[in-house]
């Protein structure tokens, strides 16, 4: 009798021992580049545009942010204006702390710095008992329907038409469903875009049917303490303090044409 107890405690203590509660995710972000574009535009950008991202999180908070990639050309215009991205450049990221429910999120225009406070957003997921093993961890399904901003605001001025004749698509929300899968052993709360809140850390995310997949490509088991940490450069702004500086950028850039691409 005492044989088989203590064979239980073994397991039991291996079974422990072996829940990860820290680490680094590198996933694959591959982003439709079609779906929200006009027909002019899919002629001058590829159907989809894949980048790397990184996860270094704990129990506690998260940092994600974009790998630093060796050549990243922009996407041609076909014309006489260029492409500024807002989100998902090389000095972007997004930090959680998911007990105090605080979120910064640090982006850089044009030189300029802004420090994004808010607050964790609380999602409602619908957890399935459906499996897979995704980069040699068991993961459960979960689900939600969300709201997230239209991907694509364009500005195009010019292009045969009178200089200052402006034709503005207003970046709006729309409901789309996401689908997570989550580690059952690795358990921080946390995740990649936003999407953060369940048992264990995400390692696969498609948002938006397609729109945009990502997949963790390695998972490491140590979280580097030096770089999880809260982000403290830059113009503190509320999230619509931010969205207030874009138009003015916007505003102040005057004729040439622009197009703007984002996320969530």
């Amino acid at each position: 009798m005492k044989s088989i107890w203590l064979i239980a405690g073994v397991l039991l203590s291996t079974s422990l021992f072996a829940q990860q509660k820290e680490g680094t995710i590198i996933y694959e972000r591959k982003q439709n580049m079609h779906r929200n574009a006009s027909e002019e535009m899919k002629a001058f950008m590829p159907e989809f545009r894949t980048t790397k991202q990184m996860l270094i999180f704990n129990e506690v908070s998260s940092i994600y942010k974009t790998v630093p990639e060796d050549e990243a050309p922009q996407p041609s215009t076909g014309g006489g204006g260029f492409v500024m991205r807002i989100g998902g450049g090389g000095n972007d990221e997004t930090y959680f702390h998911f007990i105090e429910g605080k979120k910064l999120s640090s982006r850089e225009i044009l030189g300029e710095q802004f420090l994004i406070t808010d607050s964790v957003r609380k999602e409602k997921w619908k957890l399935s008992e459906e499996t897979k093993t995704i980069a040699g961890h068991l993961c459960r399904k979960a689900s939600l329907r969300t709201k997230i901003a239209n991907p694509t605001m364009r500005m195009s001025i010019g292009g045969g038409a009178p200089a200052g004749n402006q034709q503005t698509q207003a970046s709006q929300e729309k409901e789309v469903d996401v689908i997570a899968w989550f580690a059952d052993d690795i358990l921080a709360p946390a995740g990649p875009e936003n999407f953060n809140g369940l048992p264990g850390v995400i390692l696969e995310l498609d948002i938006d049917n397609g729109g945009t997949v990502l997949s963790a490509l390695e998972v490491q088991t140590k979280a580097d303490a030096k770089m999880l940490k809260e982000p403290k450069k830059g113009k503190k702004v509320t999230p619509e303090g931010f969205r207030k500086a874009v138009t003015e950028i916007m505003q102040n850039m005057g004729p040439g044409g622009m197009r703007f691409g984002g996320g969530r």
